[in-house]
This record gives C-alpha cells, structure tokens and sequence, in this order.
C-alpha cells in the first residue's frame, strides 16, 4: 500500500463528525492494514495540537492490526505507551473518550487505575467510555469495583453496559455483585433489566426466576433473557425450536410453579 493511500486514509479521518461512518471506515481500514508507518503517523498525530486529530491518532492505535485472524495489537507495547501518555495529561474531551476507549481495547490490565480515574466524571459519555473499557477486564478486582458502582449510575447506558461487563462477560461472583444485579431487575431501563436477568441467570440465583418467568411471558422476548433461561437451566445454548412458553415451562418444572421474590 502506497504511502500517498495511507495519507489519504488518515484525511478521510478527519471528515464529517466524529461517529459519521465514513470516517470511522477509514480507521477500520487504517486497522486492518496495522503496518509500521500507519502506527508512526498514527503516534504522530497523537502529538498534533489539534483535539481531532489527536483523538484519531489513538483511535487508530487502540485496534492497529487487529483482524479475525489477528486479534491482538499490531504494536502493544508502544501503542501502550503512547495511549497512557496522552490520557495522563489530556483535558479535550474527544481524545480524552478515545484515549479511555483505547486502554480498553488494548487488553493491558496496567492501564486499569488510568480508566478508573474518570469513573465520577461529570460527562455521561465519559463515564459510558469508562464502563466499555472496563468490560474488558472484568475479571479484576479493581475494575468489578469500578463496574459495580457504576451499575448505580445516574446514565441508563452507563447502567447497562455495567451491568453487561460486569455480570455477564465477567465470571466474578460474590453476594454484593448478585445483590447489585438483583437490583437492576427494577431497573426503569430495560436493557438494564435484560442484561441484569442474564447475569443472574448465569450464576443460577433463584431469585431472577419471578422476574424471568413474567418477562417470558410478555413477547417479544430479548436475547438476554433467553440466555438468562438457559442458565437457569443449565443449557449452554439455546435450545432449537423452543418459544418462550418453553422456556417457561421447563423453568417451573426445574423450580416449582410459583418461584416467590
């Protein structure tokens, strides 16, 4: 790929707002070719005195390489070390979100207590940044902490994916996460409920039965839910040609006709 494609790449960045598709088509492609000059240009755009394009230069950084077939950075180590500089010193709000985001995509548990930091941070998408990229490590203490206060957040998105990264990526079981799961289930957001009953649902407590059972039978039935079914019962997947009526009543036969709250 020619040096004068990567340049082009890098301006298609730049165009429109910052979640457009288009420019986001050209990070994935800056991704997907992860070659050292891309990370070079890439690192010096993390220095630029322009927010935007700082914000880009880590966005292209936090996935360098990354493809099916590889998962991992192209450049951990010194992707690594770019992303922590900038985030210890940076005050934009966009490559601070980015820098957040980034840490997360890296998979380097270090960057862990630099995330945290922003966990009270007055912005809602912030804070959202700070749950994704701790749903990335949800197995360590200090981030099921984190991801455990901000199941309470005021934010329904902050909310949620909490709930998400903590209950159902995470393997972490204790009573304080079960009792904070239970309760999400009154959750006036119901994705939150959704993520919380699966979460539960994987950890077989039986106190999630009452609310599965009544929201079995309210079609249409969320993903979430019928994963929380399926862990209840042991299933490892769902089972093929069941409706939720199914579901329902295997749950009742497995734990009685009237499970009580």
């Amino acid at each position: 790929m020619t040096s004068a494609h990567i340049d082009e790449l890098f301006k298609k960045t730049l165009v429109g707002d910052y979640e457009d598709d288009e420019p986001w088509r050209a990070v994935h492609e800056l991704h997907r070719m992860g070659s050292r000059e891309i990370f070079d240009k890439a690192a010096e755009w993390c220095a630029s005195q322009e927010p935007l394009v700082r914000a880009r230069g880590l966005d292209v950084l936090a996935q360098i390489g990354k493809t099916a077939d590889h998962p991992t950075n192209a450049f951990p180590e010194e992707s690594f070390s770019i992303v922590t500089s900038v985030l210890r010193d940076e005050q934009e709000i966009q490559p601070l979100d980015s820098a957040i985001a980034a840490l997360g995509h890296l998979d380097n548990p270090a960057g862990i207590p630099l995330i945290i930091r922003y966990q009270s941070h007055l912005r809602p998408d912030t804070r959202f940044k700070v749950a994704c990229a701790l749903g990335s490590f949800p197995n360590d203490s200090r981030s099921a902490e984190c991801l455990l206060r901000l199941m309470g957040d005021p934010d329904e998105e902050v909310r949620d994916w909490a709930t998400f990264g903590l209950g159902v990526l995470g393997e972490l079981d204790s009573a304080d996460i079960r009792d904070a799961l239970l309760l999400r289930l009154s959750d006036s957001n119901k994705d939150v409920r959704h993520e919380a009953m699966a979460a539960l649902g994987k950890r077989r407590d039986q106190r999630v039965l009452p609310f599965l059972l009544a929201t079995l039978g309210q079609p249409p039935v969320a993903v979430p839910v019928i994963e929380a079914a399926c862990g209840m019962l042991g299933m490892e997947t769902d089972a093929e040609g069941w409706s939720t009526h199914d579901y329902a009543s295997a749950l009742r036969e497995r734990f009685g006709p009237n499970p009580v709250k």
